[in-house]
């Protein structure tokens, strides 16, 4: 809502940080990842120079994500943050992720002892942490940047995750009439649309999590093949008014599957790293995205993706990339609000 972008350099101060002013530093910057209909569903927990991330079962959509599948993509996303954020810093993150099979909330500890210089790429990134907005619509027919999809790619592999371009017309209509489809059986489905509302804020609210009027189209934006965005204003004509210098039609822009190669927890969280990793390189290349998870939340469509359009792997996320000219604003909870000191047990958070 206006927010000014994160420093890209170390806080002022005089002397070295702190533990904490690091550990602080750090989770304001990872509230920004993005999150399954922002519910923010993560907590910290700092304990000298470590940060324990825990995904937040309170926050999880229980009819939508009933295996926590996207709520732990999100804490994903929220890691990656974490560990750009330290590296802004000049410091070199290490990272265990899920470990402890006890606790499977604990999604990863980070700790920092080495330092190292921070690359250009990465404060170009960095820079884009609270600047970048998921995209809602259609995109303008400008192409994107040369090279931008092959470093998307690339970015991904690091993840052990895949980015697969659905270029062939067919494919790609075949993966926008799944989201129809899924996105006419939830608005129809009864929980589906009770458990969105609930995260959904009418205009004027004061919420610092769920989706807000700033971030989303009162009118959809159709597109060819159509991808349809969810309907967060559900008939009460909330959103932003479209932008007089839009062009029609509007562009669907390229679409993309996210993929890993397994279906567990730690190929979420994984695939979550990847997938902040996307957004943040497209986000500083002057490119937009929007992120569609409606398919993926009816098992037989997902399964249907994953047979005729992911090669066998498992998609975890439906992306479309283009430029555009954004508007959008989000909203998100202060880092005091999901961070602990002293090493607080959280395992068993509920929010």
């Amino acid at each position: 809502m206006g927010a000014e972008p994160l420093p890209d350099c170390e806080p002022a101060g005089s002397g070295p940080l702190t533990a904490g002013e690091i550990a602080d530093y750090v989770v304001t910057a990872a509230v920004w990842a993005p999150s399954v209909q922002n519910t923010q569903p993560w907590r910290f927990a700092a304990d000298g120079q470590q940060i324990s991330l825990y995904a937040d079962s309170g926050r999880q959509l229980a009819v939508a994500d009933p295996a926590g599948r996207e709520m732990m993509i999100s804490c994903g996303a929220a890691l990656f943050t974490a560990r750009l954020a330290l590296r802004s810093l000049g410091y070199l993150p290490e990272t265990i992720v899920l470990p402890d099979p006890g606790q499977p909330l604990l999604v990863a500890q980070v700790s920092w002892a080495q330092q190292a210089a921070r690359t250009g790429f990465e404060q170009r990134m960095f820079g884009q942490v609270r600047l970048r907005r998921t995209h809602r619509g259609g995109f303008d027919l400008d192409p994107l940047p040369p090279g931008l999809l092959a470093a998307l790619r690339e970015g991904a592999t690091r993840y052990g995750a895949m980015l697969r371009i659905v270029a062939d017309d067919g494919r790609r209509a075949a993966l926008a009439a799944a989201i129809q489809t899924a996105e006419r059986a939830q608005r129809a489905g009864s929980a589906y649309a009770a458990e969105m509302a609930r995260w959904v804020s009418p205009p004027g609210s004061t919420r610092t999590d769920g989706v807000p009027v700033t971030s989303y189209p009162a009118r959809a934006e159709h597109t060819d093949p159509d991808f349809p965005g969810r309907d967060f204003a559900h008939g009460h004509g909330w959103g932003l008014p479209p932008l007089a210098t839009a062009r029609w039609p509007r562009s669907a822009g390229i679409a993309a599957l996210l993929t890993t190669a397994g279906d567990r927890p730690l190929d979420w969280v994984n695939a979550g790293q990847a997938l902040q990793r996307i957004l943040l390189t497209a986000s500083s290349c002057g490119a937009a995205a929007a992120l569609h998870t409606q398919p993926l939340e009816l098992a037989w469509l997902r399964e249907s993706i994953r047979v005729k359009l992911s090669d066998g792997a498992y998609p975890q996320m439906v992306l479309r990339f283009g430029t555009v000219t954004q508007a959008a604003a989000s909203v998100r909870r202060p880092a005091g609000d999901v961070l602990s000191i002293g090493g607080e047990d959280l395992s068993s958070s509920d929010g």
